[in-house]
């Protein structure tokens, strides 16, 4: 028994860990928060820039001394022979020995420390490296903005469908009772069965409505689990309600703010292509310039005609070696010029495409600023209008149920109330994700 209990908090205990990270009870804040430590994308950027890191470091050491240590073996499975002529050793003039020179096997240990004194590459890759460690974090910087606007998209869908919900349960609710005293009055032949029938068609439409909203609220919980990063079936509590939320996201000021394009994330990522376009040229124009590296090597040679090699018997000859090596670049059949006048062609793309960014950030931010105005003045609108159509839809159900006006007449002004209900819901929504997409253009993001 005690083993089982033992197995089973073993067994347990990192899923209670990882439920115990999400918190009971999300406020979108709390969701952004959570989303940028957890979100698989998020996370994946942040190894980006730890890899950019890296490599930046591996660029630096590749200048700095490098040692290495080799150790040779060779068994000869037939020696050479060279010829020697006979009158060396008293022979004939004109003949010739046959002679082995050293034994069957070789052994040597060497430590060899070389040095880059000068290499142009060298200077352009570091060059390089920060350039495109600065890539990768512009690009964690893009991914935090986009994961960012996701999370309010996601957690506005899910208050938009619990809102939903709500409004569609509240309206079928109202309907049924409609539907109920109607039916009691046709039944005492006060009304033609079409005022039944009218009612019937709005209650059986709202209540797939209803079904539907039901569905779409389960989709849009598993869509916010995914972009938090965890499990799509995990149950998470949101604290925030969608008019909180709007009210909240009405920033006038915002509609004024300062447009300082070189800020921009976009601008920044276009930049850095540019950067390490003028890199490519330094890079190929560096190839004709001469490398210089220095080295010293020592080590150890042993010569035997069986493995001995580990006796200490075995006679071992120390050998060792400084020098330098230039590489000089004479004629490349114009391969070199040619290169550097593909890389000098794609650096003035890149220079227009920057410019080209410029403008496109430009529009964009002016095209949100105008989404984001309209988004507060049609969520304005819609409350007036919600207003007018709840006070329509009671006046005709008045004069229905005191015969004064046909049940068309109600249905009519009932559809127009459910209308009114979802776009103003719907505008909620857009005030709420336009806020943010204005907030992406312009790269302010409010520090929480």
């Amino acid at each position: 028994m005690k083993k089982t209990i033992l197995l089973f908090l073993l067994t347990s205990t990192p899923f209670i860990g990882i439920s115990q990270d999400i918190p009971e009870i999300l406020s979108l804040q709390d969701a952004i928060n959570y989303a940028l430590k957890n979100n698989r994308n998020a996370k994946n950027a942040q190894r980006s820039v730890e890899a950019a890191n890296e490599l930046k470091w591996e660029t630096i050491s590749s200048g700095l001394p490098q040692i290495g240590v080799s150790l040779d073996y060779n068994y000869w499975l037939k020696q050479q022979i060279s010829l020697i002529p006979s009158e060396f050793f008293g022979g004939n003039p004109g003949e010739f020995s046959e002679i082995i020179f050293g034994t069957k096997q070789t052994m040597s240990v060497t430590a060899n420390l070389s040095q880059k004194i000068f290499d142009g590459s060298y200077l352009v890759g570091l060059q390089s490296a920060k350039v495109f460690l600065e890539i990768s974090k512009n690009a964690q910087k893009k991914t935090v903005l986009d994961i960012r606007k996701s999370v309010i998209n996601a957690y506005g869908n899910v208050l938009l469908a619990e809102e939903s919900e709500k409004i569609l349960e509240k309206n079928l609710q109202v309907l049924e009772i409609n539907f109920n005293e109607t039916s009691k009055i046709y039944e005492n032949g006060l009304i033609e069965e079409e005022s039944v029938e009218q009612l019937q068609i709005t209650l059986s439409r709202v209540k797939n409505n209803l079904l539907n909203a039901r569905r779409l609220k389960d989709l849009a919980y598993k869509m916010l689990n995914l972009t938090l990063g965890i499990d799509v079936d995990s149950a998470v509590n949101l604290s925030d309600n969608l008019k909180f939320l709007t009210d909240e996201n009405i920033v006038i000021s915002l509609l004024n703010a300062d447009e300082d394009i070189e800020q921009t994330i976009d601008y920044k990522i276009a930049k850095n292509d540019t950067d390490s376009k003028e890199l490519l040229v330094k890079l190929e124009k560096s190839k004709s310039l001469p490398t210089l590296n220095a080295f010293i090597n020592g080590g150890y040679l042993g010569n035997n005609n069986s493995f001995d090699f580990l006796n200490t018997s075995q006679k071992w000859f120390g050998l060792s070696l400084i020098g330098v090596t230039m590489s000089i670049p004479i004629f490349s059949s114009g391969m070199r010029i040619a290169a550097t006048k593909r890389a000098k062609i794609n650096l003035e793309q890149s220079r227009d495409n920057l410019i080209e960014t410029e403008q496109i950030i430009k529009l964009e931010i002016l095209k949100a600023k105008s989404a984001y105005k309209f988004a507060i003045e049609e969520y304005n609108n819609n409350q007036k209008n919600l207003r007018l159509a709840e006070r329509i839809e009671k006046k005709n159900q008045i004069k229905f149920f005191e015969g004064i006006s046909s049940s068309f007449d109600l249905r009519q002004a009932q559809a127009q109330l459910y209308k009114s209900q979802q776009e103003l819901l719907q505008s909620m929504l857009e005030v709420i994700n336009k806020k943010a997409d204005l907030e992406t253009a312009l790269n302010q993001i409010p520090k929480n």
